[in-house]
């Protein structure tokens, strides 16, 4: 498996200060009543938080179609290459039912 951490450099518990050693923008959901550690004002004051936030929750959309409509909540497949197959099917058609929305209505 490829990793692009060595084992010494694994994420820690503290991931969103563990990001800005490395200059990089923690984009981590803020979920209310609980604490993440390091997740601050410094992080959800911004604009490009929310932006990410926007798209996080359009992708979380997807796999939960993925899930309950293309049937992945549980794989039915041994293997993982049956089971890659099959989200790449239910892939193919939630992309076809995104192109059939994006056609204007004709009638």
């Amino acid at each position: 498996m490829f990793s692009y951490f060595s084992v010494e450099e694994r994420v820690p518990a503290d991931h969103p200060t563990w990001l800005r050693d490395r200059n990089i923008a923690p984009h981590i959901a803020r979920i209310e009543g609980r604490s993440a550690a390091g997740l601050d004002g410094r992080t959800t004051r911004h604009e490009s938080y929310l932006v990410s936030q926007r798209k996080r929750k359009r992708i979380e959309e997807i796999f939960g179609w993925m899930k309950t409509v293309g049937g992945l909540r549980r794989s039915r497949f041994v293997g993982i290459a049956k089971t890659q197959l099959a989200a790449y099917m239910v892939g193919a058609a939630y992309n076809l039912l995104r192109m059939a929305r994006m056609q204007p209505a004709t009638g």
